[in-house]
């Protein structure tokens, strides 16, 4: 890697600019691609499609499927593929040598951003090197870098004008009549700063008298913003009538080429203007080899934009307003809506956007979409009924449940007044979000409802958005099915809920929305799980990594949650390792890919795993992230994270929180079973049994509670078995074998242990469930595993072997839990 790091106006990009003219003499086998980067770059997206597009125009061979992950890159599996086929396109030309630049990484903010360029420096092949321009140092690993040898810096010393290539720059290059003292004057005052000096040449050129440009080189002090204020506004001023009233009309713009110029400014000579600024060294900067785009130096337009606002205020607006014209006609979408922002044109904004969301939402350019919706104005949203739905959408992202209602009203209210005011109606872009807004809005209301544990209305919206929706409607009836198959799994109908979320994926799958289909895999592996079946939840999300790898242009964000769930199933067969592979690698992906309401989950699952390897302070504080970061209306709340702390607390022999806990939730051992609640309750039972572990001695009525456990127990299995959950009467009988187990009843506990450990599905997908029982069911366990003629089990032989195979995962003694 090669960094080119100094303050604004040091020559950064003409030096490499320089250095790229000669390649073809020095290395005729090389190929750059050149990215100039802004703020918009930020967006990994963006800029992985700005990378493909530019890999692509220099002739690197790169297969389609690559260069539609590249589209995308919210994971490594693309920006592997990348690596992967860059390594292969040099095996098929060896000595050809490829070339990035990053010219003004220092506007990347991005964590994501930052984190996919270390991942491509750390692994990039040995033909292909990476050179950044930068005002700052990146946060990437440089100091690895220099230890290994593998960086090349240059800095502002390295670039900064001594006396006599200042000399010979102004004397020669700018062909200026000045003398050595008024040479090393000027240098001295710019120290070096190669825009300083530019912009005293240019103002030099127009002097004849001496006496003036004595004057003027000793006049020069200040900050360089006073230096860059005072020199711009001298060569701005010395400039023809027709250069000036160019560089006005095209101020406002981020980048510049011909056609964009002309439209507004009104001529037709765009491209040779900006052909002639270049060639004046007026601070215009190629964004591309063939000269089509360019920029103004920051600095210059900065200056050239506050002298607009001062001359020419009413210009400001309605350049804004030709440039995002422009660029709509262009089909440059991002372009338009930030120059309609910019012009404060937000009915025409909003238009644009409006008709933007389809692609943005099947892609899930999320990011992009918060940005846009906070930018618009409050009565802006309100007044359209798409625009106020994506804003219930991005409330309910942040958790705020009333401000969604309150914004679904809108979307309501508008789609009324539209009704009446066809002008109104004229504003809005007739997409097919438009016409699906009355079932869109019964859908948001379903996941409110959703989010409020409100089953009945979860299904009344979802049914109706249902009905409202055509046949072709694919996305509707996939969103409408999908918050059905939710409602049936948080009424505790998990297999109903199974056929119905299912059958919304192939909805999904219609419409076009792949992403979303392969996100549904997590709820249904989720339900797998409810009834046992943890091998079916293993299988779909493997094959659902599969399909993203194969779909990574969708930008895909399912992967980073199918490996979480995939932590999950590893721990609870106690396979510890490689359930922390899979977080690792959803770790990586996760700050990049994963959805935001799945976010939590990787802080749960790692803290289930530091549970499981003795650390509950540490699961702890990873229960703290998650409940921060939990965002209610997505997915039934079947595994509450604060009944997951009262059971550290109990594990931890800390009932005092835990007792405090189930008396906020109102919880009792005679409530009768309901399946949202199932989490809560068998967390009650455990505390219920740890009290009496510890107070049997003391307290009479322990026994009592004892046996309420037991009957709140008895009367959830029946509920499990009854609706076919055999992943919830599993854990249900593993307890009740505990609770036995604690009363004395041996024939009894080793009865329903033999029921969990041998007459479930899959028996042997379940280890962490006994292990993290604790010392009550390890000593049932030792019982079992030697254990004669239990009821049911020809002579205990499959309880016998499924309690030595759990007891052969103990950890030594003095080994860490």
């Amino acid at each position: 890697m090669t960094l080119v790091s100094a303050p604004a106006g040091f020559g950064k990009s003409t030096v490499v600019s320089d250095w790229l003219a000669d390649v073809p003499q020095r290395r005729p086998h090389a190929r750059v691609c050149w990215l100039s980067l802004d703020a918009a770059d930020n967006d990994l997206v963006r800029l992985m499609a700005h990378l493909a597009s530019a890999l692509t125009s220099v002739g690197l061979r790169i297969e389609a499927a690559v260069v539609d992950a590249l589209h995308s890159a919210t994971d490594t599996a693309g920006l592997s593929a990348l690596v992967n086929e860059l390594d292969r396109a040099g095996h098929e030309s060896p000595g050809k040598l490829w070339v990035l630049i990053l010219d003004d990484y220092h506007v990347i903010e991005s964590a994501d951003v930052h984190s996919a360029m270390a991942f491509l420096m750390d692994h990039l092949p040995e033909h292909l090197r990476l050179l950044i321009t930068t005002r700052s140092d990146p946060p990437l690993p440089l100091a690895r870098l220099r230890s290994r040898g593998q960086l090349t810096e240059l800095r502002a010393a390295d670039l900064r004008f001594t006396a006599s290539e200042a000399h010979e720059f102004l004397t020669r290059t700018m062909e200026l009549d000045v003398s050595a003292a008024e040479v090393d004057l000027l240098e001295e005052r710019t120290e070096g700063w190669i825009t300083g000096l530019q912009l005293s040449a240019l103002s030099l050129r127009g002097m004849e008298d001496r006496a003036e440009v004595g004057a003027f080189i000793a006049a020069l002090s200040g900050s360089s913003r006073f230096v860059i204020d005072y020199l711009t506004d001298e060569v701005l001023s010395r400039q023809p009538t027709r250069v000036r009233d160019f560089l006005t009309a095209t101020a406002e713009l981020d980048r510049l080429t011909g056609p964009l110029c002309d439209a507004l400014s009104g001529s037709a000579d765009g491209a040779q203007m900006l052909e002639h600024l270049e060639r004046s060294n007026l601070f215009l900067v190629p964004l591309d080899d063939e000269r089509t785009w360019y920029r103004y130096h920051h600095l210059f337009a900065d200056v050239l934009r506050a002298r607009l606002r001062v001359e020419a205020p009413e210009q400001v607006s309605a350049a804004h307003t030709r440039a995002s014209a422009w660029f709509a006609a262009h089909g440059m979408t991002e372009d338009a809506v930030s120059h309609a922002l910019a012009g404060r044109d937000f009915a025409r904004a909003a238009y644009l956007v409006e008709a933007a969301l389809p692609e943005l939402r099947r892609t899930r350019q999320d990011t992009l979409v918060l940005r846009w919706i906070h930018a618009l104005p409050e009565p802006v949203l309100r007044r359209s009924p798409v625009l106020s739905l994506t804003a219930a959408w991005s409330l309910m992202m942040a958790g705020d449940l009333d401000a969604v209602e309150r914004r679904l009203d809108d979307a309501e209210a508008a789609l009324i007044a539209g009704t009446h005011d066809q002008e109104r109606a004229a504003g809005w872009a007739d997409t097919d979000d438009l016409r699906t807004a009355p079932a869109t809005v019964a859908v948001h209301r379903a996941s409110l409802a959703q989010a409020r544990g409100d089953i009945a209305d979860t299904v009344r919206y979802a049914e109706q958005a249902r009905d409202l929706a055509g046949p072709a409607d694919h996305f509707i009836r996939g969103a409408a099915g999908g918050f059905l198959g939710l409602a049936a799994w948080a009424a505790g109908d998990v297999r109903t809920g199974l056929e119905t979320f299912t059958a919304a994926a192939h909805h999904l799958r219609a419409a076009g929305n792949l992403v979303d289909a392969l996100d549904g895999t997590v709820v249904l592996a989720d339900m797998w799980v409810a009834l046992g079946r943890p091998s079916r939840a293993r299988l779909l999300c493997e094959q659902a990594l599969r399909a993203a790898a194969d779909i990574a242009h969708q930008h895909a964000r399912a992967p980073a949650d199918l490996h979480i769930v995939l932590a999950e199933l590893d721990r609870e067969r106690d396979e510890l390792a490689s359930a922390e592979a899979h977080l690792e690698t959803a770790r990586v992906l996760g700050e990049r890919a994963s959805i935001t309401e799945n976010h939590h989950r990787w802080f749960v699952a790692k803290a289930q795993l530091c549970a499981a390897t003795g650390d509950p302070a540490g699961a702890t504080t990873l229960l703290d992230r998650a409940e921060a970061l939990y965002r209610h209306g997505f997915y039934p709340d079947v595994r509450p994270i604060a009944a997951m702390r009262a059971r550290l607390q109990i594990s931890s022999g800390d009932l005092g929180p835990a007792l405090a806990w189930a008396d906020e939730r109102g919880l009792r051992a005679d409530d009768n079973p309901v399946y949202l609640r199932e989490y809560e309750h068998l967390t009650l039972v455990r505390l219920l049994l740890a009290q009496h572990r510890s107070d049997h001695r003391r307290q009479p009525d322990s026994a009592f509670s004892l046996t309420a456990a037991l009957g709140l127990l008895e009367r959830m299995l029946a509920a499990a078995v009854q609706a076919g959950r055999d992943g919830s009467a599993q854990e249900i009988s593993a307890l009740l074998a505990a609770g036995h187990h604690c009363r004395g009843d041996q024939p009894a506990a080793l009865a329903a242990l033999s029921r969990a450990l041998t007459e479930a599905p899959e028996p042997e997908s379940y280890v962490r469930l006994y292990l993290d029982e604790g010392d009550v069911m390890i000593s049932l366990l030792e019982v079992a595993a030697t254990a004669r003629g239990v009821a049911g089990d020809g002579g205990g032989t499959a309880l016998r072997e499924r309690a030595q195979q759990i007891l052969g995962h103990r950890q030594p003694v003095g080994a860490q839990r």
